[in-house]
């Protein structure tokens, strides 16, 4: 039986020691500087080791050199993943990327070589338990499918920088971005002075490769050093400056002609891919392989077999024709400058060519350019002719692209970005190459902020952005969106109605930019245009929220910016359907505003919103004030003693505003209810003359629904001269209040005191003078005669003849007549309701004719009698239509649409035929043919119109000439309402009915 050792001494040391390094592995895995999740792996799979040897002290070694093979073979491994993990905390993060590979493929092999050396400790111990056993053979599971490589990002570098070594030529701009991706692989900050800093240390492990003797590292090293110092933060522009003078002048300054082998023996031309076939000889790779392709099988030159399929690349002759390329580049390039700043016009355009042509071909004769100093001649000849502004702008753009050396360069000349800035302003394709330049510079901070700052740099992008050009216009708003990065940008952007980086920073910036962006909103010249694209872009919300700010400095810059949009309509609807009233009505309630200026910003914003609701086109209305406690406490406002005028006049002008909405008479109401007409009355006379102004404007929309005992109790004679002032001319008063002024006049109820002082203070000469005037056809203007006719109206009632005496001396009734013909409906309405009162007094003031004495044959001639009137008339006193030549004007209006136009009319003529005047009226009214359009108005759907037709018509078939001239022609009319009328319209037609004879006198069935 085979004597068993207990795990002690030596063999648990061992243990012991192994436990010890992986605890100590365990705690600094995580300071590698690469392949953190590959070592961290490793930790992970040596986590599960360490309570496994812990275990194994428990049991009893029966192979003890299998065992102690395990042991040393687990220490030599941990050992050497520990050296591996301080070599990846310790060594250059660039070096360590580009060893990636071989650093994974270690860590894979510890991780195998650990699970060979953990399989075996089973089968040389017992007394394990069967869980541990179990554990150990999953671990060496896991452990031996382990997979451990570069991740896609390296793998996509190593391939990157050995494609570039191959190809021996590759240029700064692959090099930049070649070191873009390694700093974003490794962790550091793409910027210069950093990796500067790798690259030098990079550059310490090609020095330690070499003294460990490590030819072949160290000319690896060396190669990528080569590729990656090509990149600009490689080295400064002053290293780069000196070694390429250096180079440039012991080149000489004459071209050199090409070597005879630079020359393909096929095409005769210089080669560009050299190839060396099984003969010797070197041809073009295109030309060889095309003779190859027609079928030939023999060289070109010495015509002896070939094996056509060994092209062999002739990489020592490529390197020489390119040395040779670029040598005459550089002199070429060298010598163009000065022909550039010397030569015409046209020879200026053919070298901008070249050097156009030779900056295309390789960012190596870019990087030439700049170091030659061609930036300062690019920029000095945008001054030149619209074609040599293109080229060069088109070149300062190749120059600049993904090169912080020529963005430097650019911006330290001075005016240079100014210069490139006026090239905005011109023809579409120069702004294109200009906005594409500005906005490659604009990667570098100090040109950005110089953009920032040429006069009309940012108007002119605005425009740009929202150009027919696409990719112009794109251009421009990324230029735009980079500009942003300064609040004063932001601004001018507004300012030229850009507002996207000034609503974001309403939205989300810290306070103090919150407040800039809403007191520069509050102090901009807006267009309603511009307030409706700020409320689309969501401006009402951040501004509600300062508005609702405890600090009143917050709030007090909110208000004054809300005060700025709200003047738009669509806003003022908005903010109303928003919930922005309630607060601003309640600041102006609770009167705990503590600034005049703040008490005026807010109850302007409301007379904004009050004017919002006027549309009648919105969709849905739109209601400022919810209840009869807002009117009445928004209106008493206007009585607080120590409220500024401005605030008053603002208040009283949102109720004029409400008093125009569709909710007008239910506002007029409530108004006249809390006792507004004493107030209003009281202001007309204020001396201030715009709150006066609003004052009038508002009381007119009153005084026509006012009850005529307020009207008597407060409206006094002082106030009857205050409106005669408003309108008398020449006035100082705006047409509105004129307008308003007039329309109280026109409204105020028929009350002989009020007449008569109207009449006392010469109102009938100001208004005959408003309506004199009022031939023009200006809307207002209309509005303000339909007023003067309206206000003329109560000097016209028949029962003051003295009044209508003193209106007809003016001239007035002839101006009434002339304005049947021209006037809006309601002026005609007006007139004809004018002259109808007129009209009414003309029989009483017709003079008999005296009767003659003596012989008429001696006597002088006799006056002519009224046709209607039987006696002498005139228009002045007597008022006669006839005289005035009132009854066809009257009578064509009798064929308007309007029934209170045609009513009024006809109401004016039936005055022709009331009492005895019968029998000549009725003539009157034949011979202008009025009666037939009497006879229409049978069948008018106005009640009004048909009752007075009626009744008109009634006493003209009294007279047999008429009704057998008109009679048929109203018969079946009549008929019809003796059917469908009411109870005294078919009473009245059948009365007529029988006086045509249709029916009896005395039938009763009507």
């Amino acid at each position: 039986m085979m004597v068993l050792d207990v795990l002690s001494g030596p063999t648990g040391t061992a243990i012991s020691q192994t436990v010890e390094t992986i605890a100590d592995f365990l705690v600094t895995a995580k300071d590698v500087l690469v392949k953190k999740d590959s070592f961290k792996e490793l930790a992970a799979y040596m986590e599960r080791i360490k309570p496994v040897l812990e275990e194994l002290r428990k049991g009893k070694v029966s192979d003890s050199e299998t065992f102690n093979h395990a042991i040393e073979i687990m220490n030599k491994e941990i050992k050497d993943a520990n050296q591996l993990r301080l070599d990846c905390s310790k060594k250059s993060k660039v070096y360590l990327l580009m060893n990636c590979r071989s650093i994974a493929k270690s860590l894979e092999d510890h991780t195998k070589q650990l699970s060979r050396a953990l399989g075996l400790l089973p089968l040389a111990t017992t007394g394990l338990s069967s869980g541990i056993v179990e554990e150990i053979e999953k671990l060496c599971e896991d452990m031996q499918t382990a997979g451990f490589k570069a991740a896609l990002a390296e793998e996509e570098i190593l391939e990157k920088i050995e494609s570039g070594i191959r190809e021996h030529n590759v240029d700064r701009s692959y090099a930049n971005k070649l070191l873009i991706l390694i700093a974003d692989a490794v962790g550091i900050r793409n910027e210069r002075l950093t990796i500067k800093k790798e690259l030098e240390e990079f550059k310490s492990e090609i020095e330690n490769a070499r003294v460990r003797k490590d030819r072949a590292e160290a000319m690896q090293l060396d190669q990528i050093i080569a590729l990656l110092e090509r990149a600009d933060a490689a080295s400064s522009p002053k290293d780069k400056e000196r070694k390429y003078f250096a180079k440039r002048q012991s080149l000489g300054s004459q071209i050199l002609e090409p070597l005879q082998s630079f020359y393909c023996p096929i095409t005769q031309d210089v080669m560009v891919d050299p190839v060396e076939i099984s003969s010797g000889q070197t041809f073009e790779r295109s030309a060889i392989e095309k003779w190859f392709a027609e079928g030939n099988k023999l060289c070109p030159l010495t015509l002896i077999p070939l094996d056509t399929s060994i092209l062999r690349p002739n990489k020592k002759l490529k390197q020489s024709i390119q040395e040779w390329k670029d040598r005459n580049i550089m002199i070429t390039i060298a010598t163009l400058k000065e022909k550039i700043l010397s030569g015409n016009d046209e020879e200026v355009l053919h070298d901008l060519e070249t050097l156009q042509t030779l900056c295309e071909e390789k960012d190596q004769h870019r990087e030439w350019v700049i170091l030659e100093s061609y930036i300062p001649t690019l920029i000095q000849i945008l001054s030149r002719n619209r074609d040599i502004r293109k080229l060069s702008l088109v070149i300062l753009g190749m120059l600049a692209k993904d090169n912080e050396d020529a963005k430097e360069r650019i911006s330290a000349i001075d005016h240079a970005i100014e210069s490139i800035v006026r090239s905005l302003g011109r023809r579409p394709e120069e702004r294109k190459l200009a906005v594409a330049l500005l906005l490659e510079l604009s990667k570098y901070d100090l040109a950005l902020e110089h953009i920032g700052q040429v006069q009309g740099c940012i108007l002119l992008l605005v425009t740009m952005s929202s150009g027919d050009d696409n990719q112009a216009a794109r251009d421009a708003t990324d230029l735009l969106e980079n500009l942003s990065y300064s609040d004063q940008n932001v601004i001018q952007m507004a300012k030229a109605n850009y507002f996207k980086h000034l609503l974001q920073r309403l939205s989300t910036g810290p306070d103090n930019v919150k407040m800039t962006m809403a007191t520069n909103l509050a102090e901009m010249e807006l267009t309603d245009h511009n307030r409706e694209s700020l409320f689309d872009g969501g401006v009402l919300v951040p501004l509600l929220h300062m508005f609702s700010h405890n600090d009143l400095q917050v709030k007090t810059v909110a208000i004054k910016a809300l005060r700025n949009l709200s003047s738009s309509k669509k806003n003022g609807q908005e903010m109303i359907r928003q919930g922005a009233a309630r607060p601003l009505l309640n600041l102006l309630f609770n009167q705990s505003i503590h600034t005049a200026s703040l008490w005026e910003d807010v109850a302007a914003i409301i007379m904004q919103l009050a004017a919002s609701t006027i549309s009648r086109d919105a969709q849905t209305p739109v209601l400022l004030l919810d209840s009869d406690d807002d009117v009445f406490d928004l209106f008493n406002l206007v009585s607080v003693t120590h409220l500024v005028v401005q605030v008053q006049q603002n208040i009283i002008q949102t109720f004029y505003s409400l008093c125009q909405t569709p909710s007008s008479s239910l506002i007029r109401s409530k108004l006249i209810e809390c006792s507004a007409v004493p107030k209003l009355v009281q202001l007309c006379e204020n001396e201030n003359p715009n709150l006066r102004a609003s004052a009038v404007k508002l009381f007119s929309c009153l005084v026509e629904n006012c009850d005529e005992g307020i009207i008597q109790e407060h409206v006094n004679q002082k106030c009857i001269n205050t409106l005669l002032q408003i309108i008398k001319p020449p006035s100082k008063s705006d047409e509105e209040e004129i307008l308003s002024a007039m329309g109280i006049i026109c409204y105020l109820p028929e009350i002989d005191q009020i007449t008569q002082w109207l009449l006392d203070a010469g109102a009938l000469s100001i208004i005959k003078s408003y309506v004199q005037d009022g031939k023009d056809r200006d809307h207002q203007k209309n509005n303000l005669l339909e007023n003067a006719i309206g206000a003329l109206s109560r000097f016209t009632v028949p029962t003051n003849l003295e009044w209508q005496k003193s209106a007809a001396g003016t001239g007035i009734i002839t101006v009434l007549v002339q304005l049947l013909e021209n006037g809006t409906n309601l002026t005609k309405q007006r007139v004809a309701q004018s002259l109808a009162q007129f009209s009414k007094s003309s029989f009483k003031l017709s003079r008999p004719i005296p009767k003659r004495k003596g012989l008429w044959c001696f006597s002088a001639p006799a006056d002519i009698d009224c046709m209607v009137h039987g006696g002498i008339c005139s228009v002045k006193s007597s008022f006669c239509l006839l005289e005035a030549n009132a009854v066809g004007p009257l009578t064509r209006i009798l064929g308007e649409s309007d029934p209170g136009v045609c009513e009024a009319s006809l109401d004016a003529l039936l005055t022709l035929i009331e009492g005895e005047r019968l029998q000549n009226g009725s003539k009157v009214l034949s011979e202008a043919n009025a009666i037939p359009q009497i006879i229409r108005y049978l069948g008018s759907p106005s009640p009004g119109l048909q009752e007075k037709s009626l009744h008109a018509l009634e006493r003209i078939f009294r007279l047999v000439e008429y009704k057998q001239m008109y009679g048929a022609s109203a018969q079946m009319p009549l008929v019809d309402l003796t059917q469908r009328g009411n109870g005294s319209v078919r009473s009245m037609s059948a009365r007529i009915l029988a006086h045509l004879n249709v029916l009896h006198d005395q039938s009763s069935y009507f």
